[in-house]
């Protein structure tokens, strides 16, 4: 079932789903993820990539738009915030974050982008574990709140490292049960956007649903899909600069989504062994893989959070 929407759907946002586990209180995980892994130490990524909260959000893009999804924000070396994606989709057009620039900067793209710092735009208090806390903890707090990436800090409020969705689910990936099908765990009704929409609307969808990726579609038919990080690497100078011939922001937000798409799809089949679905993820460097028919329509969405729960509690 594919369900394509206008701004302002009717749809429930996909972003409480969290709430399934919260209703039972914490998550009764399944004992034997535990088993296959260590102390937040030596799982937590020590090559962290960070910003400060005077950064310029142009040096940020800059950043993140070299595969970082998401980048700590520091203050006078102490954790401060986190900027994501999702961050720079709302400010550059999708959410509330965007009458910044309308007010501050009067639609002028440069200056919204640099003299802008990204104290302005960061989550500014976003969900954390401290390094002593455990897997667990650190589990149960990324499902519980729906958090995608995870800061692991001392008790000082340094940072020690970052979890994220996709670190557990490569670390878990052998702990997929064969006979577990794709149907069982994928989201739908997928939200979607048409093809010829503009940019602008794809960043109000992806905000209101809080959304990072929609599949583009035409008739049903799944043609590509844009992410929040196609976002950004859209708005990474110097070619976003030369994108815009007026230096009017809604002069740009007005190009389709069909230029900025992905065609290169990574698809799966709803009666699909779960098992195939993760390494397709994994060999694609993907976060989600479309379901599709024999005909390409769209049918649902597998994401990494979506296996995440079927390896801690599998159906």
């Amino acid at each position: 079932m594919v369900l394509i929407l206008s701004f302002k759907p009717k749809i429930r946002p996909r972003r409480q789903e969290h709430y399934r586990w919260m209703r039972e209180g914490t998550p009764n995980f399944d004992d034997r993820v535990f088993k296959h892994l260590k102390e937040l130490e030596v799982l937590a990524k020590r090559n962290v990539k960070y910003v400060y909260t005077t950064t310029p959000i142009i040096k940020a893009i800059e950043e993140m738009a070299s595969s970082h999804r998401s980048l700590l924000v520091l203050s006078a070396g102490k954790f401060a915030g986190l900027i994501t994606a999702m961050s720079i989709v709302n400010y550059l057009g999708g959410g509330e974050l965007y009458s910044i620039v309308e007010k501050r900067h009067g639609y002028n793209l440069y200056t919204a982008l640099r003299d802008e710092p990204v104290e302005s735009i960061m989550v500014k208090n976003p969900v954390y574990v401290y390094v002593d806390e455990g897997i667990n903890e650190a589990l149960s707090r990324m499902v519980l709140y729906g958090a995608g990436i995870l800061p692991v800090l001392t008790r000082s409020s340094e940072v020690y490292g970052i979890l994220t969705e996709h670190d557990f689910v490569s670390y878990l990936a052998g702990l997929v049960a064969f006979g577990a099908k794709v149907r069982d765990y994928m989201s739908r009704p997928v939200v979607v956007i048409p093809t010829g929409s503009s940019l602008k609307k794809a960043l109000e969808t992806m905000t209101y649903h809080g959304y990072r990726r929609l599949p583009v579609v035409e008739d049903s038919v799944v043609i590509g899909i844009i992410t929040a990080v196609d976002v950004v690497r859209f708005f990474n100078p110097p070619g976003i600069f030369e994108r815009s011939i007026s230096g009017d922001i809604r002069e740009v937000l007005e190009i389709t989504v069909d230029e900025i798409m992905s065609k290169d799809l990574a698809t799966v089949h709803s009666e699909d062994d779960l098992v195939v679905a993760v390494k397709t993820m994994l060999s694609k460097d993907v976060s989600s893989v479309l379901v599709v028919d024999e005909h390409g329509v769209l049918e649902g969405i597998l994401t990494e959070r979506d296996v995440l729960y079927a390896i801690l509690a599998p159906k």
